[in-house]
């Protein structure tokens, strides 16, 4: 199984650092600049949507594919209403960052890495190994989050990966700018 992986790309940031851009130059994602180039359809990873990215979106994933925007959370706040029109909104459960700004904290994965656990949930594992071996640090994401992308994985429905996130956040989460998907 292969997830088509796209990237609403707005060149905000250093473009030696931005881990879409190093995708799209491994053709591992495909970049596009306007909003409007969103498939109709498609998986849309948000962090402030109710309902847990899992193995029920990967019909539409395959089909449609799956959409990371790579922008300031400005921009994201004016670009997330316009794309869910025409998307199904996902977020992600509970993981660790092992992007070298973020290294540990919950919820603040790179584009990179948000697509790589993404691809992993919805059972493309391949895929997302081959994305994290683009990064030096990328291999540590898989493995500092095994446990949880194997559950979240195994996982058929959003209400089960809910279920699953339960055992890895800790009782006091921190507030790293993400929340824990709730339903």
């Amino acid at each position: 199984m292969t997830v088509k992986v796209l990237v609403y790309h707005v060149s905000q940031d250093d473009p030696k650092k931005n881990t879409a851009r190093k995708l799209a130059r491994f053709e591992l994602a495909t970049l596009f600049h306007k909003v409007a180039q969103i498939p109709r359809g498609s998986i849309l990873l948000d962090p402030f949507s109710e309902k847990a990215l899992s193995r029920e979106d990967v019909a539409a994933a395959e089909r449609r594919g799956l959409v990371a925007l790579d922008c300031s959370w400005k921009k994201a706040e004016e670009v997330f209403p316009e794309a869910r029109a025409k998307t199904e909104p996902r977020a992600l459960p509970y993981l660790l960052a092992a992007n070298p700004v973020n290294y540990g904290r919950p919820f603040m994965l790179s584009t990179a890495e948000a697509l790589a656990a993404s691809a992993y949930i919805l059972g493309a594992r391949e895929q997302a190994e081959a994305m994290m071996s683009k990064f030096i640090w990328g291999p540590t994401f898989l493995v500092l989050n095994k446990e949880p992308l194997d559950a979240y994985a195994a996982a058929r429905t959003s209400g089960e990966v809910v279920a699953a996130q339960r055992d890895f956040v800790p009782d006091e989460p921190e507030s790293a700018g993400g929340t824990t998907v709730e339903e």
